[in-house]
């Protein structure tokens, strides 16, 4: 007998089923996960069923490793599925075949003895048959029987058995597997399953795959997984590194980068490796899809930065045969896009839990904490970023040391870089292409962590470095990466780069930027002029010493252009250690960027031009004006005066400025200002009319009580926020005017009761959608808002869902009966309205997915289900709140012969479930009539989410348990709509 590892398997596992009992049930989901796992899994695509199974079954089953025999009620039943298992049974004894029975809803014992209603079935089709065949299926149905495997009664969920199958097999299938080394490398299996949808083993198409990342995310480690859990499926495999590059191109170092013979020699080595032939020679360079169009491959290129030897090794798809599978890891997002490669698996950063369980492997030697360091495991692979290469780094360094020596070393890891890390991570810089990526490398770590990269681009606009295309160059380098519409940076790399700037001299006043306190301490306390110093970055919490600043010291910093002093923690009883003492005279006219936190005076130097400031941002700051009035620049009769220049204002942050009460005169229009932000300066009453062109205008927990008749001329807002504004109580009708309205947050502002402005009918509503927040407005009109008005969602204060929603339950989920006479409509159209307790620390966007399933009147008959997925901004810690949205389902034209069924009434099961930590305590529905449907789908057509773009893995597992197919759209659109980030999340880091 040849045993199960010897054997050229070309399928990981054959099902033997029954289609009539499980086809589009358990053996749909059984798939899907195996799949997920990367197990090949013979398909037979419904192939039409004689009595006697084809030659292309017998050779799926001879060349699966393990069978799985689904044993079901009408198992027995069928002739193909006992010869099936006489062949399954056959290929056990004589090849090692892997058996595993699954017993869906039978008694083994039934199956083992042929009794009960299985045996009856099983004599049907034995019945008046002479030949041997009864005996053989007696005989098979026994000995299967006698193998352990699963019980379906045993398990009272499904998923949970389904799970515990694919896991004995990827566990059999490990166990057979040489090269598995990677099992226990913590986070791998769902890198794996991420990867299996790109790579879609089962098409027979040529794929090719990139996997991409920053240095030291585990791109290598997750490459190395793949190849040696599926080079068992291809004919030929290879794994080509940086080595085999190296070395194969040694000779040719003085070469020309485009030279025909090094191309040659690469081909020559390429060759010989995957066909395991020595010395071949070849005289052109179509030889390799000569030799391998043929043929099944596998192709790893592994940390590949060099375009031309990805064009000579793996040119085309046309290159090679059918099912074969190119992967390339890389850094550099351009080498990937430039081969038109465009399936690429972006490696994320672990998760906080999982990055401490891959710490506490390389440290420990297991994945759970060891008592006594807890702590201060915690604290160093926060340290590392959860980057995986600093996490191994980190925790082979403190391997074997007492607590003793890791609380001495901790210092030493706070204040520098590893020597490892940091050659690992100066690799990716080293590689630009050019100085002014460099440079605007330098900005981002030194300065512009966390910034809009719009903002970046106005603060760089003259600066010569060709921004756009620099950001770009970045990211694709894994450098930086855009999260939402701002650039981060990992606080490694970040580390990285202010050390590069370090080490431009031993002296701070020449080096182009300061972040250290220390050296800015240094700075101000000396008396030398800088013509260097581009930009200042001090963390007021850093001061451990009183910093007395000169009022004459910004004379010697003539070409300032960067100046941001803050504090990254909100906490105003913290001591403050930079003063004044002499007030301020200067600042350079050059500053493109000021934003001082806790700034100790009253107003800006009267001498400030401002000529090119595009950011001001003033938060906690004692402001109480810009300029003095008889000493501004432009002199006007306002309380606050401000200068011609001023006027390219981008964006003005001034939180928490209690002294402050106004800021401009009502007739000055600053056409650049896009984005202001009041937050927290109680004493402003009046509603700013500063810039008709402002996008986004955060005037919460100040003391404005009115919302203007001249909100209309704003008619590019997109974002309005209120939040605890305890004096507003009267909003204008004519914000409803404003056509780009996308978010209105007036929550917590007891005072206000009229929400008339909502009714969008009486003001000619435009088509775009707001969200509105009305979170502890417990005086509004909440029956009207409901029943009239139309938006993205509506949060309200309440325990209960309202009656107005005539379909209630408990819990997360509901069942409404519709006639046969509503499925000839096209749109099956709700509101709903969810009870919800949030407990997040912080404010969160939650992703909500509605789901839709149609039964028929006999409860078994399923023929249709569907999802749609919406975005909703919660706050912190949001107690008995009312979450309501609409929804709207169109029944697919092409199903015409729904409304046709026999089915009525119809039951229809509506599920809510959300990513959050958010508890659904209870749900309602009111369905729309045909008038309030229209309306609601003309309100925003453009808001439409197909199902099908809503999760491209989720799709398949619709399909494949659902003959009759419907769509499901939602009128909510998936968009950012915050506008006033906390410290934190937006531009905080440090």
């Amino acid at each position: 007998m040849a045993t199960s590892a010897s054997c050229n398997w070309v399928f990981d596992v054959f099902p033997s089923f029954s289609g009539e009992d499980v086809r589009k049930t358990f053996l749909s989901h059984l798939l899907l996960s195996l799949d997920r796992k990367l197990i090949t899994c013979f398909k037979d695509n419904e192939i039409e069923r004689s009595q006697s199974i084809g030659l292309k079954l017998v050779h799926a089953i001879r060349d699966s490793r393990i069978a799985i025999v689904i044993l079901s009620k009408t198992y027995a039943s069928s002739t193909w599925c006992l010869n099936e298992l006489l062949e399954i049974v056959k290929c056990k004894e004589d090849k090692g075949q892997i058996v595993i029975p699954v017993f869906y809803g039978l008694d083994p014992s039934h199956v083992r003895k042929q009794t009960g209603e299985f045996g009856e079935t099983f004599q049907m089709i034995c019945k008046n048959r002479s030949d041997e065949l009864p005996d053989l299926w007696k005989g098979a149905l026994t000995h299967v029987a006698n193998i352990h495997g699963y019980h379906s009664d045993n398990w009272n969920n499904e998923a949970h058995l389904i799970e515990d199958i694919t896991n004995d097999v990827l566990g059999r299938l490990v166990t057979l597997t040489p090269s598995m080394e990677f099992a226990d490398f913590a986070g791998i299996e769902d890198h794996i399953a991420k990867m299996s949808v790109l790579l879609q083993l089962e098409s027979e198409e040529v794929r090719m795959v990139g996997i991409w990342g920053p240095v030291g995310i585990g791109k290598t480690t997750i490459a190395r997984a793949l190849f040696g859990r599926i080079s068992r499926h291809f004919q030929s495999s290879i794994f080509i590194d940086r080595a085999f590059v190296s070395k194969t191109m040694e000779i040719f170092r003085t070469a020309n980068p485009d030279d025909y013979n090094m191309k040659l020699r690469l081909q020559e080595c390429f060759l010989s490796e995957i066909l395991n032939k020595k010395d071949i020679k070849i005289h052109h360079l179509g030889v390799v899809g000569e030799r391998l169009k043929h043929k099944r491959v596998l192709v790893v290129l592994d940390d590949l930065s060099d375009q031309l030897v990805l064009d000579s090794l793996v040119g085309g798809t046309q290159w090679f045969g059918c099912g074969s599978r190119v992967l390339v890891v890389t850094k550099d997002k351009h080498v990937l896009r430039a081969h038109g490669i465009d399936r690429i698996y972006e490696v994320g950063l672990p998760s906080d839990e999982l990055a401490l369980d891959m710490f506490c492997t390389y440290a420990f030697r297991e994945n759970s904490q060891r008592d006594g360091f807890n702590e201060l495991a915690s604290e160093v692979a926060k340290f590392a970023g959860n980057l995986p290469l600093a996490l191994n780094v980190l925790g082979l360094y403190l391997r074997g040391r007492d607590k003793d020596d890791w609380l001495d070393m901790l210092p030493r890891l706070r204040k520098g870089l590893d020597g490892k890390i940091k050659k690992a991570l100066r690799v990716s810089y080293d590689g630009l292409g050019c100085k002014e990526d460099k440079s605007l490398f330098r900005h981002v770590a030194c300065l512009f962590n966390g910034m809009e990269a719009n903002d970046i681009k106005m603060l760089l606009a003259d600066s010569g470095l060709d921004v756009n295309i620099g950001l770009k160059n970045l990211i694709d380098n894994s450098l930086i990466h855009e999260r939402g519409s701002c650039v981060h940076i990992h606080c490694l790399v970040q580390r990285m780069g202010k050390e590069i700037v370090r080490t431009q001299s031993n002296k701070p006043r020449e080096r182009e930027f300061l972040m250290d306190s220390k050296d800015v301490c240094d700075l101000f306390n000396g008396n030398s002029d800088s013509k260097k110093v581009m930009g200042i970055s001090l963390n007021l919490a850093e001061l451990y010493e009183l910093l007395r600043i000169d009022k004459k010291a910004f004379r010697r910093l003539r070409n300032l252009r960067f100046l941001r002093i803050y504090r990254d923690s909100l906490d105003l009883h913290k001591q403050v250690r930079l003063h004044l003492p002499g007030g301020l005279d200067y600042l350079s006219p050059k500053l493109k960027l000021l934003c001082w936190d806790e700034y100790p005076l009253p107003c800006l130097p009267s001498s400030f031009r401002a000529e090119h400031l595009v950011v001001l941002r003033m938060r906690n700051s004692k402001l109480e004006k810009l300029w003095k009035e008889d000493e501004s620049p432009t002199c006007l009769e306002v309380m606050v005066a401000v200068p011609q220049p001023i006027w390219m204002l981008n964006e003005v942050y001034m939180q928490v400025c209690t002294e402050l009460e106004a800021l401009v005169h009502t007739g000055i229009n600053l056409e650049s200002l896009y984005r202001l932000d009041l937050s927290g300066s109680s004493r402003f009453r009046t509603f700013p009319y500063i810039s008709t062109n402002i996008s986004f205008l955060i005037l919460n927990q100040t003391g404005i009580k009115e919302v203007p008749w001249w909100i209309e001329n704003f008619s590019r807002l997109v974002c309005l926020e209120m939040w605890e504004c305890k004096s507003l109580n009267y909003i204008s009708p004519n914000i409803s005017k404003l056509k780009l309205l996308e978010k209105v947050d007036f929550s917590n502002c007891g005072a206000l009761t009229d929400a008339s402005w909502l009714d969008r009918e009486a003001n000619a509503i435009h088509t775009k959608l707001p969200a509105l927040s009305f979170i502890n407005c417990f005086k509004l009109d909440q029956e009207a808002l409901i029943q009239q008005s139309v938006f993205k969602y509506l949060i309200l204060p309440g325990g209960k869902v309202p009656s107005h929603f005539t379909n209630q339950a408990t819990g997360s989920s509901l069942v409404i009966h519709l006639l046969q006479s509503s499925l000839s409509q096209q749109l099956l159209g709700f509101r709903a309205c969810l009870v919800v307790d949030a407990n997040e620390l912080k404010p969160i966007t939650s992703s909500w997915i509605v789901s839709c399933h149609f039964t028929g009147k006999d409860s078994s008959s399923s023929f249709g289900s569907s999802d749609c997925q919406l975005d909703i901004e919660l706050p912190r810690q949001m107690d008995n709140h009312l979450v309501i949205f609409d929804c709207c389902f169109p029944l697919n034209k092409d199903n015409d012969s729904l409304a046709e069924l026999n089915y009525d009434p119809v039951d229809v099961e509506i599920k809510f479930t959300s990513d959050s930590c958010c508890e659904i305590k209870g749900c309602g529905v009111h369905c729309f009539s045909d008038k309030q449907l229209s309306n609601v789908c003309e309100a925003d057509k453009s808001n439409m989410v197909t199902a099908e773009e809503f999760g491209k893995s989720s799709a398949a597992a619709r399909r494949s348990r659902k003959p009759l197919r419907v769509t499901g759209k939602t009128i909510q659109e998936s968009t950012d709509l915050s506008c006033s980030q906390t410290v934190e999340e937006h531009w905080m880091y440090v």
